[in-house]
């Protein structure tokens, strides 16, 4: 029978997305991997690849679509012997794009249902629902398929499923699970403030334009509405002297020159971050839910503004690589997060963040934790200042004031004082961190 395509969820935070652009067309001959369409999510543009082999019997969703719901079908593909005359039960193609305030409110019971754990293959007692090379695939080892759950569209089995029987059930089991509750915990933070029609009334004969709220802004909205809502911060604060590091990144700058390496201020303040966490492991922690994850490695995240939003790529084991090495992929991840092109894996994560507004001329500011995360560092601009050296003297440095979000749940005063303590002392002896 002819089998739907859904619409994936690619991110953790998906709800909807827009299908940009279709990679083949009714009528194509497709196989497991090939790619399908091209898919906005609320952070990138991402490739959709089939699952399965078949034909492209119907397109459901025309590209440029916006708003096209996680697990509503997009297409139809056809099995071996089928033709687009079978296409007799597969939902209308206005199912895709919610146009009605009905449709809207029925979607999230859709998605739930599509996402429930994989129905049985044998859903009639007498047919299991099968792709044909699942079927060759199940032959040759010996496999019962009615024994098996699918991971396909409505619970059909595809060829992973019957290439790690027992494996493959579990991880759809997984994947359905993330897509039921990303809705749910989207929605978990309760409305605040007067509606958007009193608004509107209070803005009556003003000339105003209204914006339209994309994915990626919706998602910040209500994930860090949610951050500061239920994650208990609090805060410190620590001025932090520069001048070795600004004589020293000078002479490490020229000594890369040849090799068209250039470091920034940013990338030390990473490295002490992630050699800071390594000192005080404690600290290098994750909230959740009902317990904590201690982290091994100093997975860290730095936020990069881009139009309409942020990203917060990830640079894994910070603390194993080198100021250039780091400088290097700081400035890849950037550069991909300002086109959209970064992968999920490459913004989740992590267990500390950086935000630098620095760069934008601000003396200081507070930044809100994004959970899991247990602390974030705010990084004010570094200015020349008065300060009292140690043998009392007044002298001019340049001072940066950094601010340290931390979640009181996971890192405690004393522990959160020692890990800035320990940022400041990295920057302030560039060359420790070397060693």
């Amino acid at each position: 029978m002819p089998t739907e395509i859904l619409m994936p969820a690619l991110s953790p935070t998906m709800e909807e997305g827009t299908l940009a652009k279709w990679l083949v067309k009714e009528g194509d001959t497709v196989s497991s991997g090939d790619l399908l369409a091209e898919i906005e999510t609320d952070k990138a543009t991402m490739e959709f690849e089939a699952v399965d082999e078949g034909t492209i019997g119907k397109i459901l969703v025309a590209e440029g679509t916006e708003g096209v719901k996680v697990n509503v079908p997009i297409a139809v593909m056809l099995e071996d012997g089928e033709s687009a005359d079978d296409i007799t039960d597969a939902p209308a193609p206005s199912a895709a794009a919610p146009a009605t305030e009905t449709t809207a409110a029925a979607a999230p019971a859709e998605t739930a249902a599509a996402a429930a754990p994989a129905a049985p293959a044998a859903s009639d007692g007498s047919r299991v629902f099968a792709s044909p090379l699942a079927r060759r695939i199940a032959a040759d080892k010996g496999l019962d398929l009615s024994q098996l759950k699918g991971s396909g569209p409505r619970g059909r089995i595809v060829k992973a499923d019957v290439e790690n029987a027992t494996a493959a059930p579990k991880a759809a089991a997984l994947v359905a699970a993330a897509a039921a509750t990303a809705p749910a915990s989207a929605a978990a933070a309760p409305a605040t403030g007067p509606s958007a029609d009193v608004i509107a009334k209070m803005y009556e004969g003003r000339e105003t334009e209204e914006i339209k709220l994309d994915g990626m802004r919706k998602t910040i909205a209500a994930r860090l509405t949610e951050a500061k809502q239920s994650v208990p911060h609090f805060y410190l604060r620590k001025d932090i002297e520069l001048d070795a590091l600004m004589k020293f990144r000078a002479q490490l700058n020229k000594t890369l020159e040849p090799r068209g390496i250039k470091l920034s201020v940013n990338d030390f303040i990473i490295k002490a971050c992630a050699l800071a966490l390594q000192q005080v492991p404690d600290a290098n922690a994750v909230w959740a839910g009902d317990k904590m994850l201690k982290m091994k490695a100093s997975d860290v995240a730095v936020a990069v503004a881009i139009e309409g939003g942020l990203f917060t790529p990830v640079l894994q084991d910070a603390e194993m690589k080198s100021l250039s090495a780091l400088s290097a992929e700081m400035k890849d991840l950037a550069a991909r997060a300002r086109d959209r092109k970064l992968a999920p894996h490459e913004y989740q994560g992590g267990s500390f963040a950086i935000s630098n507004l620095g760069m934008f001329g601000i003396d200081n500011f507070d930044a809100i934790i994004n959970p899991p995360h247990a602390a974030i560092l705010a990084v004010g601009a570094g200015v020349k200042k008065p300060v009292v050296g140690e043998d009392g003297e007044i002298k001019v440095a340049i001072v940066m004031s950094t601010t340290l979000s931390v979640d009181h749940r996971v890192i405690d005063g004393a522990l959160g004082a020692n890990l800035l303590n320990a940022i400041k002392a990295n920057l302030e002896n560039p060359m420790a961190m070397l060693a």
